[in-house]
């Protein structure tokens, strides 16, 4: 997979082929790797969000059972 665009862009400046085609599909993989990456940290955002609840929870439990023991 190249990004067309980039290729042209290349081509234009006055880079041979064979180099424009090289850069081109490098940076589509870059461009594919931060993608997954995207992925994962939307993973660890819902992770996270779901552990702030199950805090907040038990912070909430521990206030009230501590407030009828010493009530």
């Amino acid at each position: 997979m190249i990004i067309e665009e980039l290729y042209d862009a290349l081509i234009e400046a006055g880079a041979s082929e064979e180099k424009a085609r090289a850069a081109a599909r490098a940076i589509a993989a870059y461009e594919q790797r931060f993608s997954q990456m995207e992925n994962h940290f939307t993973r660890i955002k819902g992770d996270l969000s779901l552990l702030k609840w199950m805090v907040g929870f038990t912070i909430a439990l521990v206030v009230t059972v501590l407030f009828r023991v010493f009530r």
